[in-house]
């Protein structure tokens, strides 16, 4: 596990956590499901199930303040060694800046773990978000529970 604060005046009370799921202790998985929840199924009005067995495998990046979640990703291998994906990330804190240091680590985490390519399966309204920190798409536009997504990929 890592658990320290980032390094930048911007983000100075803001704590990091990279976690396998069997690092998590129960508190700080209720609090990813129910980010997760209140963005994925209340806000965007979207029913699926969100455990789907993927966060057993997953590293867990969350960045904290006062252990309150700020921005959370999952980072995992689906198998194929050399591309790693993210998925689930969400910002609580929104428009302050703290989905870009969120993606920067998550991708850390990836490139660490042996990946040559990094991909996500972007909401369409967030592609410029993601094209910031590198991500270039490479698929046409596709639902995913009824949202439009494009994939994107960064070489790492």
């Amino acid at each position: 596990m890592i658990n320290h604060a980032i390094d930048n005046n911007k983000y100075l009370y803001i704590n990091l956590k990279v976690q396998t799921f069997d690092e998590l202790t129960t508190k700080e998985l209720y609090a990813i499901l129910k980010a997760r929840a209140a963005v994925f199924i209340v806000e965007q009005n979207c029913q699926y199930q969100d455990m789907d067995d993927i966060d057993f495998a997953a590293t867990h990046v969350t960045l904290l303040k006062d252990d309150e979640i700020v921005a959370y990703a999952r980072v995992f291998c689906d198998g194929h060694a050399d591309t790693w994906h993210i998925g689930r990330v969400l910002t609580v804190w929104r428009g302050m800046g703290y989905g870009i240091p969120l993606m920067n680590e998550a991708i850390k985490v990836a490139k660490e773990a042996g990946a040559k390519s990094v991909e996500i399966d972007a909401q369409s309204y967030a592609i410029g978000f993601y094209e910031k920190v590198g991500f270039q798409v490479c698929s046409d536009e596709y639902l995913i529970d009824g949202i439009l997504h494009k994939r994107m990929k960064l070489l790492v």
